[in-house]
């Protein structure tokens, strides 16, 4: 399946267009970003590359290929697949950002403040300067790269039986999209690159159900830019990305395996989801139609919903409240108490996107200097501490972000449209709030979030609702400048559940 725009601003209307510009401006001050490097970050990118030593090791004989969304330029990951008897060689090619990084430099300091590549629809904030994070470092095709290089024996079920990682020379000979990916696998003529990619992905899938593993397979939706006007993207996930996840996911669990047994590192932690918040969830799944056997597990489960179902879609959003408190963990010594990722159901640690991301270097360092049996450096150890803040108040800024720009943008496709009735989907039943004023704007009223049919776009909707219920809504607010977009309830469609359940559902 492509990748279709439901929905683009029309430039006829010069003034949305002109607000939704100045309100993406305003988001960016708002939240004190800047993508201009300083001069002395500039100054010292530039002498990290053109002083750069590549590492002994050639590996450019192997068929290394990058699979990312369309247009991308800072590619973190290559992978070169075989066959090894009844089983499989994995080798996985990580970006070598480290190389180009010195410790306690500019370009070290500036991306401490950054913390990961933020994503704007009026722009890219990346996280490194773009002579490193698009070119030196990235993994673009037809070019010699440094990268830490893992190399994963996996039996014939794909299950690891050993992993090391190791610093080489690689040379990617094809930078493919999903698209692309699915419709070679779909036609019959993929190359064995691709071939394997499915048949080890499928296996892990498998291996990550059988552990007790999660995910949220919900549809994307992005900002897109042609030139000349803004698009709102979605379309489910690819089964080709779900493979892909799973050399990612691999690798990162290998990471905090390494690190465990080294006694170092920093770990990607998520608590499993509490009893209450099960408890709500199967009361959901039962009013919603699918009722969440209780000898299944709720990864599995999860998989089995059709996000093309408007109540399943409802489901998978209220499963999010299952993914919740996920931070970092650092150790030195002593083996944190808590060093899983529930949803991964495995300890995991964030490894393979070191150009986007700040704490990947660190750990790809570490698993790289325990392999070895060299001790991990001091400033790697000295950083694992303030790791998490770091990340955290990072990954805090970039949901602000992303949520910001929807928000301006889909204000800006719907402002002309205001007093109109669309059809829609409930996805979060009402909530109303006791004893609280209800003032002019309707905060304190009952109130939902809906997914509107077309455009497709999710929103607040004041009325007294249920999950899963198809309604039709009426827009009262699209203001541009506020980011804001708001629906009233005119009537339910189709309300299916019984009094007891919806009352479930809503409170």
């Amino acid at each position: 399946m492509g990748t279709v725009p439901y929905s683009h601003l029309d430039l006829s209307n010069r003034d949305s267009q002109v607000q939704l510009t100045a309100a993406l401006e305003s988001l960016r001050q708002e939240l004190e970003l800047r993508a201009d490097f300083p001069p002395e970050v500039l100054a010292e990118a530039k002498a990290a590359v053109d002083s750069f030593v590549p590492p002994e090791r050639d590996l450019t004989g192997l068929g290394f290929i990058t699979v990312d969304p369309p247009g991308s330029t800072d590619l973190d990951q290559a992978f070169h697949l075989e066959r090894a008897g009844s089983g499989y060689r994995v080798w996985y090619a990580i970006a070598d950002v480290p190389a180009l990084v010195a410790p306690g430099g500019a370009i070290d300091t500036e991306a401490r403040l950054r913390g990961q590549t933020m994503y704007a629809p009026d722009g890219r904030i990346s996280l490194h300067p773009e002579k490193i994070a698009e070119d030196a470092a990235s993994l673009l095709p037809g070019r010699n790269r440094s990268a830490f290089v893992w190399e994963f024996e996996l039996d014939e079920a794909a299950q690891v039986e050993s992993v090391v990682v190791g610093r080489a020379v690689v040379r990617s000979r094809a930078q493919l999209t999903y698209d692309q990916v699915q419709e070679d696998l779909d036609s019959g003529g993929a190359a064995e690159n691709l071939t394997l990619l499915k048949e080890i992905g499928t296996k892990r899938i498998a291996l990550e159900k059988e552990r007790g593993g999660a995910s949220l397979n919900l549809p994307e939706q992005e900002i897109a830019h042609d030139g000349e006007r803004y698009f709102i993207v979605t379309r489910p996930p690819l089964a080709s990305e779900d493979w892909n996840a799973q050399l990612s996911l691999m690798t990162g669990m290998a990471a905090a395996e390494i690190m465990l047994e080294g006694g170092v590192g920093i770990l990607r932690t998520m608590p499993a989801p509490d009893e209450t918040s099960l408890a709500r969830f199967r009361h959901q799944a039962r009013a919603l139609g699918r009722s969440w056997p209780a000898n299944v597990p709720y990864g599995e489960f999860l998989r089995s919903l059709d996000t093309s179902d408007p109540r399943q879609l409802s489901l998978m959003h209220a499963a999010a409240s299952l993914f919740r408190g996920a931070g970092y963990t650092s150790f030195d010594g002593a083996i944190p108490e808590s060093v899983e990722q529930a949803a991964i159901a495995a300890p995991y640690a964030h490894t393979t996107a070191p150009l986007r991301r700040l704490v990947d270097r660190f750990v790809l360092v570490t698993c790289e200097a325990l392999c070895a049996g060299r001790d991990v450096p001091d400033w790697v150890r000295n950083a694992l501490p303030e790791l998490n803040a770091l990340m955290s108040s990072s990954n805090q800024l970039a949901s602000r972000l992303e949520s910001g720009a929807i928000a301006a943008v889909e204000a800006a496709l719907l402002s002309n449209r205001v007093g109109e009735e669309f059809d829609a989907v409930v996805i979060t039943g009402s909530k109303p709030l006791p004893d609280a004023s209800v003032t002019a704007n309707g905060n304190g009223a009952p109130h939902g979030v809906i997914q509107v049919a077309d455009p497709a776009v999710e929103a607040r909707c004041d009325g007294v609702m249920t999950a899963g219920d198809e309604v039709r809504v009426r827009l009262v607010t699209a203001d541009i400048a506020r980011r804001e977009l708001r629906f009233e309830l005119v009537r339910s469609v189709r309300q299916e559940e019984s009094p007891s359940e919806s009352e479930s559902v809503a409170g």
